[in-house]
């Protein structure tokens, strides 16, 4: 047993690269490992901008042998009748390595098979270690990947060292134009420019040692450890901030936090004008006293020790000031005009080349709100409220502010339309319009906003279809996946009784005026509600149902999300009761035969038995008590009424034969079955449900 050490050196690499990375690199080294069946106690990924380090605690000199029996011809083919080997025998033999003498009969559930026992030998660890080493660089895959010099290969930044041990022994391989070895570097001002690794043991010292903190888990406890004793000491503290953290540790090798003063005179702005260009672009925490309210202080982390942390200090506070006083500028000026005065520049705005300006996005929002609210029939000053926000919804796109910091945009257009004289429902609509924005955000709270952003999603949603603009795999330039889960999400949490259908047609058919028939014909409506389909499926796994619960709820009409919803809850709840079951039991033996339906209505007068009467009449009373619990969305009492069907369809089965020769008898038999199975779709396609054994 010995620990493997392998550390790409780069120059810097994007923060937002280093998690994907380091989780691909772990992923890939594990099943590399597992494919030559060498075992390991530990493995783990660390990085820093400036490198990416694989290190395996334990890992076994040989991979392990392998033993397996590979089937080959039937017995029957393999010999003649005398008992010699036939050709179809030797030739196995031969594919596989083995004399055909070793072969060997054995009897499987589909009779005698020859088969040929192999043994391969596990291969030495320190043998594979190089070509593995070079698999696993070569096999990273990153957003934007670059060359460098005369190299072919490409890379998240240019490598320019590498480091491969085995215990105290180097396992050299070459690749981009190096030679691994066991010269690493230190921090790039603090550290030695070579330092001589030992093993992969003394690793984490010697960096340590060169001020380099490999471990992100590391880094991350002692950046939130520093933050908040730097945020005590003014008697503040820092709220907690997952992705800006993840950020900062990827931006520094050995971290050194510090505290920054503003000037009073910028708390002065709405908190939310202080703290984006402090958070998004130069990556401060803000600190905030017991109640929540922003202190004059921000807190950053240095890459460096605390030598001459002075300076740093004045020059993040003059960097920060200078941002400050532009916001500060944008926001006095932008009050000089009333929100309503900017739409005018919306029209100079292009939303879509094909598919117009802002200026007519928001003029088809207004229209698909009309249409929402009169759909919804909510009270008039929600109505009122959500078309005047629909309108104004843009407006601080043109504004000096978010024109500078695009974060701003909705936060903005509230504050503007408060200034402006307009009322708190439409200043909060414009606010919530682009909830949720992001995995894991909000939705609207208010009525007004949440069918203000329904509205404005559906249009984009429509309109990229309708041109061909779908994503693809990892691109999606107008984040439509995010779009429909949006609208998804807002759809249940407010219980909207709007059916998918009519968003899709009413948002496709506002582009009447910039688009032709074809474009906005069934064929998109049907791709983009396939497209809401996937969508409704994660929201469906993620609230725990089972795979099989999703495909059945979504095997028929998913349309009406709140029923959507309500059918897989009813079926996860009951998928294994006696009930179902008999249900699942009844649905099994109708839906075999009711697939051989022929044309023609069922006739009670060619009823030639008593079970085909009773079948019927229970069809008939259990449609009629269905439909008012459909209405209220009581699957469950609708499974419970349709498990009734059970013992009729027994009963039935057992007193008849379905396919009989008589036309008119068999179209009424395979009628009932069908009507049996049509019935059991309104809780969903049983078809898909697995039974567990």
């Amino acid at each position: 047993m010995a620990d493997y050490l392998l550390e790409i050196g780069t120059e810097e690499i994007p923060a937002k690269f280093m998690p994907g990375a380091l989780a691909e690199l772990q992923a890939m080294a594990a099943a590399k490992l597992k494919e030559h069946r060498i075992s390991f106690k530990s493995l783990r990924t660390m990085g820093t901008p400036r490198r990416l380090v694989l290190y395996i605690e334990d890992l076994a000199a040989y991979g392990e042998d392998l033993k397996e029996e590979v089937r080959g011809p039937a017995k029957k083919a393999a010999f003649d009748a005398t008992g010699a080997p036939t050709k179809a025998a030797k030739g196995f033999a031969r594919s596989q390595g083995v004399p055909v003498e070793s072969l060997i009969v054995k009897e499987t559930g589909n009779g005698e098979y020859l088969f040929a026992l192999k043994e391969v030998k596990g291969k030495a660890t320190e043998e594979l270690l190089p070509e593995l080493a070079v698999q696993l660089v070569t096999g990273l895959s990153f957003p934007k990947p670059m060359r460098w010099g005369s190299i072919e290969m490409r890379f998240a930044r240019p490598i320019r060292w590498l480091v491969s041990l085995f215990d105290e022994k180097v396992i050299p391989f070459s690749l981009a134009g190096l030679q691994a070895g066991r010269r690493s570097r230190g921090h790039r001002f603090l550290g030695q420019p070579e330092i001589e690794i030992k093993s992969p043991q003394t690793y984490p010292e010697q960096m340590r040692e060169n001020y380099v903190m490999v471990d992100q888990e590391e880094r991350r406890e002692e950046c939130w450890r520093q933050i908040q004793e730097q945020a005590a000491r003014v008697n503040g503290r820092v709220k907690e901030d997952s992705s800006l953290l993840e950020e900062v540790i990827y931006l520094l090798e050995w971290p050194t936090a510090l505290t920054g003063s503003i000037a009073e005179e910028y708390l002065q702005m709405p908190e939310e004008v202080v703290i984006t260009p402090m958070r998004e672009h130069q990556r401060y925490f803000p600190v905030r006293d017991g109640e929540g309210k922003l202190l004059p202080y921000f807190i950053t982390v240095r890459n460096g020790n605390a030598d001459h942390i002075h300076i740093v200090r004045a020059g993040n506070e003059r960097v920060l000031k200078a941002r400050l006083a532009d916001a500060r500028f944008f926001w006095e000026e932008d009050q000089k005009k009333k929100l309503e005065d900017y739409l005018p520049q919306l029209e100079k705005v292009v939303f879509q080349e094909k598919l117009g300006t802002i200026a007519q996005k928001s003029e088809r929002v207004v229209r698909l709100v009309g249409s929402l609210t009169a759909r919804l029939q909510v009270i008039d000053a929600v109505a009122g409220a959500a078309a005047r926000a629909a309108q104004l919804a843009k407006a601080d796109l043109v504004t000096n502010m978010v024109y500078e910091f695009p974060e701003l945009q909705g936060i903005m257009g509230r504050y503007y339309a408060l200034l402006s004289g307009e009322k708190e429902e439409v200043a909060q609509a414009i606010l919530e319009h682009y909830q949720p924005r992001f995995a894991g955000d909000v939705v609207p709270a208010s009525t007004a906003g949440a069918i203000v952003s329904i509205a404005d999603k559906m249009d984009t949603l429509a309109g990229c279809f309708a041109i061909g603009i779908e994503p693809t795999g990892s691109q999606d330039p107008y984040a439509l996946r995010r779009q429909a889960m949006g609208v998804c999400q807002i759809l249940l949490a407010h219980g909207f009784e709007v059916h998918l259908d009519h968003l899709i047609a009413s948002a496709l058919t506002n582009y009447r005026a910039v688009l032709d028939e074809a474009a906005l014909g069934e064929n998109t409506a049907a791709r983009l509600k396939e497209f809401f389909q996937s969508r409704i499926k994660n929201i469906l796994a993620d609230r725990g149902h089972r795979y099989d619960v999703i495909d059945a709820v979504l095997g028929v009409e998913y349309g009406d999300l709140l029923s959507t919803v309500a059918r897989a809850e009813a079926l996860t709840s009951l998928r294994d009761n006696e009930q179902f079951q008999d249900l699942l039991r009844g649905y099994t033996r109708a839906s075999n035969l009711a697939a051989k339906k022929e044309e023609g209505e069922i006739n009670p007068a060619y009823f030639s038995d008593d079970t085909e009467k009773v079948l019927f009449a229970a069809l008939e009373n259990t449609a009629a008590e269905l439909a008012p619990l459909e209405v209220k969305r009581d699957f469950q009492g609708m499974i419970t009424i349709l498990a009734a069907l059970a013992e009729p369809i027994d009963r039935f089965f057992d007193a008849v034969m379905v396919m009989a020769e008589d036309r008119q008898v068999r179209i009424n038999r395979l009628g009932l079955l069908a009507e049996v199975v049509a019935l059991t779709k309104k809780v969903g396609d049983l078809g898909k449900i697995v039974v567990d054994k």
